[in-house]
């Protein structure tokens, strides 16, 4: 009788350790990995039960708790970042210029965000004139007039799924008074439409999947700004013409070399995209193929193989410089012979 005392104590103490250890390692599981750390979805159960094994003497018996079902609440959180890789360059009283923001949804849960824009933030030379706000509906990240969607706020706020993001096109007017150098701001705003506010403020029963919504890190609103850059940049382009004549003069007669040199250069701020020159092949003269050059680099005369070409058609030399920087000067030379 007493052996089999001493063996049933010690069952129960095997059952007391073994129930609190099991207990002990649940608990800590649920202080170790709160499931909004984890981004799991909103509206995930968790279930979760203990057990406990002793030893009657009779062989192993296995005991288990109740079941434990937690629901993961949402989490509200919204990022907002200028998808432009600098200033966006503009002329005095320029219409609809882009600017390109991101707008994430940082959250657990599918949520709608609202946005707003404005122009007038304060520390920048000119308020630019918020004429838009732009989705970009076919998500080429290219703002698409006519194609890509003008939102209204409250009636198509973008809704996005947890780690979901979005396109956004700012467009603006910029004053006909801005001058060369100024710059002016604008800011796009992101905020939860469940709500925003202190990170852990609640909105009991309005998370994805019937939780709660709480409000996290970024306070459930976020705002970055894009800023537009006045380039008055301007272009001058001076030609000359240099003559060597068959007997090494530089008398103008029939079997005449004619050099071109078309010297030209941007000056003020900023830059000029597209910048191209041309020039026409005067009558009385016959193009020397192969003779273009471009900063003394050879170019070849058909079209695509590089920058300069020629058209017979049309006795067209063309070179097209790109995206010029303020303060450059290119010049490009060809040749004619006096017919």
């Amino acid at each position: 009788m007493q052996n089999m005392n001493c063996r049933y104590a010690a069952g129960v103490a095997l059952f007391r350790i073994k129930h609190i250890l099991a207990a002990g390692t649940f608990l800590s599981g649920l202080h170790a990995a709160p499931s909004f750390a984890q981004g799991t979805a909103a509206g995930t159960q968790i279930d979760n039960k203990a057990t406990a094994t002793y030893d009657t003497g009779n062989g192993a018996t296995t005991v288990d708790s109740n079941t434990v079902s937690l629901r993961v609440d949402e989490l509200l959180n919204v990022t907002v970042a200028s998808a432009d890789t600098g200033n966006v360059q503009v002329t005095p009283g320029a219409t609809n210029r882009v600017l390109r923001f991101t707008v994430t949804n940082s959250g657990n849960g599918s949520e709608a965000f609202r946005l707003s824009a404005s122009g007038t933030v304060g520390g920048d030379d000119f308020n630019p004139t918020v004429t838009s706000i732009v989705l970009d509906t076919n998500n080429n990240g290219v703002y698409d007039s006519g194609v890509d969607t003008v939102y209204v706020a409250g009636s198509n706020d973008p809704v996005l799924a947890a780690d979901g993001s979005i396109r956004v096109f700012v467009l603006a007017t910029i004053p006909a008074g801005a001058a060369n150098g100024d710059e002016g701001i604008v800011e796009l705003t992101a905020t939860a439409n469940t709500g925003s506010g202190t990170p852990g403020t609640t909105f009991a029963g309005q998370g994805q999947g019937g939780g709660d919504a709480i409000v996290g890190a970024t306070s459930a609103t976020a705002t970055d700004e894009g800023t537009y850059a006045v380039s008055q940049a301007t272009v001058a382009i001076t030609k000359s013409a240099t003559v060597v004549d068959p007997f090494g003069g530089a008398t103008l007669v029939p079997g005449s070399i004619i050099t071109y040199r078309l010297s030209t250069t941007v000056s003020g701020s900023g830059s000029l995209a597209n910048l191209r020159v041309s020039d026409i092949v005067p009558a009385g003269t016959t193009y020397e193929a192969g003779s273009i050059t471009l900063d003394g680099a050879a170019l070849t005369d058909a079209t695509g193989d590089d920058t300069g070409s020629y058209t017979s058609g049309t006795r067209t030399v063309l070179v097209s410089l790109g995206t010029v920087a303020a303060g450059t000067t290119h010049e490009v030379t060809f040749d004619v012979e006096v017919d």
